[in-house]
């Protein structure tokens, strides 16, 4: 055996253990994803979310595959309920659902109201669910809707009607009205302090989310996306309004998908940044019942990202990802870096992850970095429970 090869045999041989060692400290580790579709096929489609799926990203068993121990459990309405104002109907009843889906597999998952939830089912061995309202419960911000949803169960909610501008928040992607918050979105906003629940900001123009650390007496949460310094598109989250968080106490949460961290995918796939005002393009769904738009939107179903469809010299790394949540921490601190996958949500993964089965990717990736285990812990959920308990226990 000549001298290099053993050096070479050694090298693997660390690389072994050291990848042993990340995977047993994953597992260790308290894993809460910020940001994950969990219901919309299920509405749609009559899928179970205990049932393994053989397509999309997520389902209850490759979660805990990937060993992870909570998640804000996505309840999910897109723009196309707007025109014909379902949806305040669609949150209810995707709300009822998951409710539902949680009851049906008790087994391996249970609904969370705080940090103290999400810590006891985690020691239990199941997935802690924490339901978090992704577009508007209601486009006018009316406070009794709000309420009503807190009494089922939702404990986080996104201010603007994702991509849409409602009555009371712009956001990212479309035409401004307000320049940020209204007088109506200060009242949300009291009013959500007020309950203990969580204000997420993600899908918010810039100055939405200066505002909303502003009025906020409690910190905010940027669930999902990435940071504008590495593609510079409205939907990721400025320089200032990162800093703004992070002041505040809030956390920031690196999607998964490349459209948002590799700029030479983002170059190949757009021709420019997305255009604004999608308010334009919602008029045809305004004459449409609701079932109609179920079945329209069920046709796109799972939303995910056709590996096939993308050459491989334009898709990222984890390791690549993982320079990306090290910038977020250069640029906040670790203490305000978090993880928000927005699995089935249409991200194109990393090349090393296939879906939520390789989450324990990231920690390998971050090992890989030299990042400690006390520095990765606070990534992989335990920025997220410190919030949580600020805000909701």
């Amino acid at each position: 055996m000549t001298r290099a090869f053993r050096g070479l045999l050694v090298v693997l041989l660390c690389a072994s253990r050291m990848a042993l060692a990340q995977g047993d400290f994953h597992e260790r580790s308290l894993v809460m994803d910020a940001h994950v579709h969990m219901t919309t096929r299920s509405l749609l489609e009559g899928v179970d979310i205990g049932d393994r799926t053989s397509d999309g990203h997520v389902d209850l068993p490759r979660l805990a595959e990937g060993g992870v121990d909570a998640v804000f459990f996505s309840v999910y309405t897109p723009e196309a309920y707007y025109p014909a104002r379902y949806e305040v109907k669609n949150t209810f009843r995707v709300v009822e659902l998951a409710l539902q889906q949680i009851e049906k597999n008790s087994d391996l998952v249970e609904l969370a109201f705080n940090a103290s939830d999400i810590e006891r089912i985690a020691d239990s061995g199941k997935i802690a669910a924490f339901l978090d309202l992704e577009g508007p419960f209601d486009l006018d911000g009316d406070l009794s809707i709000l309420q009503a949803l807190y009494r089922m169960g939702p404990r986080s909610v996104q201010l603007t009607a994702h991509n849409y501008t409602n009555q009371f928040a712009d956001s990212c992607c479309d035409l401004s009205s307000w320049g940020g918050l209204n007088e109506r979105g200060r009242r949300v906003i009291r009013e959500m302090n007020r309950l203990g629940m969580v204000i997420n900001v993600a899908h918010g123009s810039n100055e939405t989310i200066l505002h909303a650390v502003s009025a906020s007496e409690d910190p905010v949460i940027y669930t999902h996306g990435g940071f504008r310094s590495i593609i510079d598109i409205k939907r990721l989250i400025s320089d200032e309004a990162a800093r703004a968080v992070a002041a505040a106490g809030g956390v920031i949460a690196v999607q998964f998908g490349n459209s948002f961290n590799n700029p030479r995918y983002f170059r190949w796939k757009f021709d420019g940044p997305p255009v604004a005002d999608i308010s334009t393009k919602l008029g045809r769904y305004a004459g449409m019942t609701i079932a109609d738009i179920d079945a329209e939107l069920a046709t796109g179903l799972p939303f995910v990202t056709s590996t096939g469809s993308v050459p491989e010299e334009y898709r990222m790394s984890v390791d690549q990802l993982a320079r990306n949540i090290d910038f977020g921490v250069k640029l906040v601190g670790e203490d305000r870096i978090a993880l928000g996958s927005d699995f089935d949500g249409g991200p194109l993964l990393p090349r090393e992850m296939k879906d939520a089965s390789d989450y324990g990717e990231i920690t390998k990736a971050l090992g890989r970095l030299g990042y400690s285990e006390r520095r990765i812990r606070k990534i992989l959920g335990g920025n997220l429970l410190r919030v949580i308990r600020e805000v909701a226990d």
